[in-house]
C-alpha cells in the first residue's frame, strides 16, 4: 500500500507559482476576487462581534456572580443601593439600580405613612414593576446585540463561497469551450481558483458558528437569570415597601384622616342655632 502525504494548503512547492492557496488567488477571475473580498469583509464583522461579545459576557459573569453574592447577604432589597455599592458589568445590577430609583422616587412622590414608616400603594408597586419589566428586556436585548451578525456569517458564509465557486467553474468551462482545448493542465488553475471561494466561506462560517453557539448559550443563561432575578427582587420589594393593609383597614384609616383633618387637629362641632 502506497503511503499517504498530506500536503498542508500553505505549503510551498505545492504549485510552480509558491503555494496553493496564493497561486489559487493569482488564478481567480473577477468574479471569485470579488467573492473573496465580501467573505473576508465578513470575517472582519464576525471577528470583531466575536471578540467584543466574549469580553462583554465575560465581564458580565463575573460581576453578576459578585453582585448576587453582595444581594444575598442582606434581606433589605434597597441596602446595595443605601451602601453606594457598584457592579457596572452585571445586568442584574442595571436592572437593579433601575427598580431601586422607581421605589425611591414613588416613596418620596407618593408616600404612604402607616405607623410612622413610609410605604407605597399597590399602584406605585405596579409602576415599579413595569420599570423592572423593561430594564430586563433592555438587558436582554444589550447581550443579544451583534449577534445577527454571527448567524449571518454560519448561515451566508458557505453559500457565497459555493456561488463564488459555481460561477468559477462556469468561467473556466466557457473559457475550455472558446480555447477547444480540455486538458488537465488548462482545467486546473480555473477550478482551483474556483473552489478557494468554497474554502474561504468554509473558513468564516466554521468559527462564527462555534462562537454564535456558545455566545446563544451564554446569553439565554444570563437572560433567564435575570428573569428569576425580577421575581424575587419585585417579591422582596412588596414584602418591605408596599402596603399591604386590608382594604377595610385602609378605608378607616383614610375616613380618620378626614375627621382629624390635613393639619391633624378635630374640625369644632358647630352647635346648632336656636329658633
Amino acid at each position: 500500500m502506497a503511503p499517504l502525504h498530506l500536503v498542508p494548503i500553505l505549503a510551498d512547492g505545492v504549485t510552480p507559482q509558491g503555494n496553493a492557496f496564493w497561486f489559487a488567488i493569482q488564478n481567480a477571475t473577477t468574479e471569485g476576487k470579488c467573492t473573496i473580498g465580501v467573505l473576508l469583509l465578513l470575517s472582519l464583522f464576525s471577528w470583531t462581534i466575536i471578540i467584543t461579545k466574549a469580553r462583554q459576557l465575560f465581564i458580565a459573569r463575573k460581576w453578576t456572580k459578585k453582585f448576587f453574592a453582595a444581594y444575598n447577604e442582606s434581606r433589605d432589597p434597597m441596602d446595595i443601593k443605601r451602601k453606594g455599592e457598584a457592579y457596572e458589568g452585571a445586568p442584574a445590577y442595571q436592572l437593579y439600580v433601575r427598580g431601586a430609583d422607581e421605589v425611591d422616587y414613588q416613596l418620596k412622590n407618593h408616600p404612604v405613612k402607616v405607623k410612622g414608616k413610609q410605604y407605597i400603594s399597590p399602584a406605585s408597586y405596579e409602576a415599579v414593576k413595569v420599570v423592572m419589566e423593561e430594564a430586563a428586556s433592555a438587558e436582554a436585548m444589550a447581550l443579544e446585540k451583534g449577534m445577527i451578525v454571527l448567524s449571518t456569517a454560519v448561515a451566508g458564509g458557505p453559500f457565497i463561497g459555493l456561488l463564488g465557486t459555481v460561477w468559477g467553474v462556469m468561467s473556466t468551462f466557457a473559457g475550455i469551450a472558446q480555447a477547444h482545448s480540455a486538458s488537465l493542465t488548462a482545467m486546473a488553475p480555473g477550478v482551483a481558483a474556483a473552489l478557494i471561494a468554497t474554502v474561504v466561506g468554509l473558513l468564516v462560517a466554521i468559527p462564527a458558528m462555534f462562537a454564535y453557539n456558545f455566545m446563544v448559550t451564554t446569553v439565554r443563561a444570563i437572560t433567564q437569570e435575570l428573569d428569576g432575578f425580577v421575581s424575587r427582587y419585585a417579591n422582596q420589594i412588596e414584602h418591605e415597601y408596599v402596603d399591604s393593609r386590608p382594604l377595610a383597614e385602609e378605608i378607616a384609616a383614610a375616613i380618620s384622616r378626614e375627621r382629624t383633618g390635613a393639619e391633624g387637629y378635630e374640625p369644632a362641632a358647630v352647635e346648632p342655632e336656636l329658633a
